[in-house]
């Protein structure tokens, strides 16, 4: 952040009287709420610090670290008794007081914008150091941030920027964010694109090297002539032999070798019957194989039009959900992908197998959707009896179209709860009782 914007935004800050409320929202994210409602946030991410207003931010847990304890017992309720800029640094210094009873207690907090050395510090009114955000060791910088410490003060610099007009400083400290967010958006989905397209070619070249069913029935059939030319000729085979000529039956001769592992002639038949009966066992269920990787990697190509289109981190964030813990008796399908969206999970079927596995373990009160009389995944919203938003609702029956069709155009997706839905085969059903949602896609 520049210094002739925290000197703009000193001047906005002195005009509040009270700071009613300070705490992190996010690793290093703190929210500041002054005079009751008007709040203001200050993101101090190393090298990339700055402070903006959004009129949500949700917070991602509940910070409970000796930073934001002292924090909230030194800044809560405090009047505003000063705001301003360090003469030659990026630093924003607050003076603040809480009233109470028998005293007043003066604090000194400190955002510092100094690039990776960013930090927020704690001060008494004597600028010792009551806590900080980062603590720095001697060892790694001439200016030793611990508690208990007199806070150095940084050397000043020359600066050289550009300064430019700010008109409105509330309507620039949101537009700094939605910049900053477009720009990390940006970022961060050429980063999954580049990631999903990875996996894409992962995959593909599974499918490429899976070896041809006609391969592997003629190398079957290989195996099981010559187990059967083998027992044909045992009296004539020695046991130390490694490699045999012998005739097939049309006169032909053919040279053997035997498997390392062979001690007897015998051994060695047993062998190549049961490699045979392999190989013809993997050539009736390779189209499985070539199934299961043809689901994920159509799975995978409509997740990246999906992340080409998002509009918001948070967006983004919904496609790419944080892994969570599995109870002990739940299966995991490898053709199935959970997604979490406002306190409810949503499973979605990457194949008529997996389609067929969520139906038969979601409970009678969950929530089925469909695409309507169109070929489609299945979707499961977990319920546990309690009604499902029509956000929710929203959500899961948008995934339920990105994930079934490339095609755009305006879907109707069925819903309804699982006990109305009757399984006819696998993952073919009819139901009744249901609802539907128009999705645009």
């Amino acid at each position: 952040m520049k210094r002739y914007e925290l000197v703009k935004i000193s001047e906005y800050l002195k005009n509040f009287k009270k700071l009613d409320s300070i705490y992190r929202v996010d690793d290093t994210v703190l929210k500041l709420i002054f005079d009751k409602k008007k709040s203001i946030f200050f993101d101090m991410t190393k090298g990339n610090s700055y402070i903006f207003k959004k009129d949500e931010y949700k917070s991602s847990k509940i910070y409970s670290a000796p930073f934001d304890i002292v924090l909230k017992k030194r800044c809560f309720n405090s009047l505003v008794d000063d705001v301003e800029v360090l003469p030659s640094n990026k630093i924003l210094r607050f003076k603040l007081i809480q009233k109470k009873s028998y005293k007043s207690e003066i604090t000194f907090l400190q955002f510092e914008f100094t690039g990776r050395h960013t930090n927020v510090i704690i001060c008494d009114k004597n600028s010792i150091i009551l806590e900080a955000l980062r603590h720095i060791d001697k060892s790694v910088s001439f200016r030793e941030i611990q508690n208990g410490l007199p806070l150095p003060e940084l050397p000043g610099i020359e600066l050289k920027e550009k300064v430019l007009e700010i008109d409105d400083i509330r309507s620039y400290l949101y537009k700094i964010h939605e910049e900053k967010m477009q720009k990390k958006l940006h970022i961060t989905v050429n980063q999954k694109l580049i990631s999903i397209q990875k996996n894409i070619q992962k995959l593909e070249d599974i499918k490429n090297k899976l070896p041809k069913e006609d391969e592997l029935l003629k190398t079957a059939k290989k195996y099981q002539k010559d187990a059967e030319l083998i027992l044909a000729n045992l009296t004539k085979i020695k046991n130390y032999q490694k490699k045999i000529i012998l005739q097939d039956y049309e006169g032909n001769e053919i040279v053997i070798t035997l498997p390392k592992n062979a001690k007897t002639p015998a051994m060695a038949a047993n062998i190549f019957y049961n490699l045979s009966k392999k190989a013809k066992q993997k050539a009736a269920n390779i189209h499985i194989e070539e199934e299961n990787l043809d689901s994920k990697i159509k799975y995978l190509q409509n997740l990246k039009r999906v992340v080409k289109e998002v509009k918001s981190l948070d967006e983004l964030r919904l496609y790419f959900p944080k892994m969570q813990k599995k109870a002990k008796k739940e299966k995991v399908y490898d053709g199935v992908e959970n997604f979490y969206y406002e306190g409810y999970k949503i499973s979605l079927g990457k194949n008529e197998k997996a389609n067929a596995a969520l139906l038969k373990n979601a409970k009678m009160s969950d929530i089925w959707m469909h695409l309507k009389d169109i070929p489609s995944t299945h979707v499961i919203i977990k319920s546990s009896k309690k009604e499902i938003p029509e956000n929710v609702l929203e959500f899961a029956a948008k995934l339920c179209v990105k994930f079934s069709t490339t095609q755009k155009s305006d879907y109707l997706v069925d819903y309804t709860p699982r006990r109305n839905v009757k399984v006819i085969n696998g993952a073919k059903v009819n139901y009744v009782n249901y609802k539907t949602l128009k999705v645009e896609s």
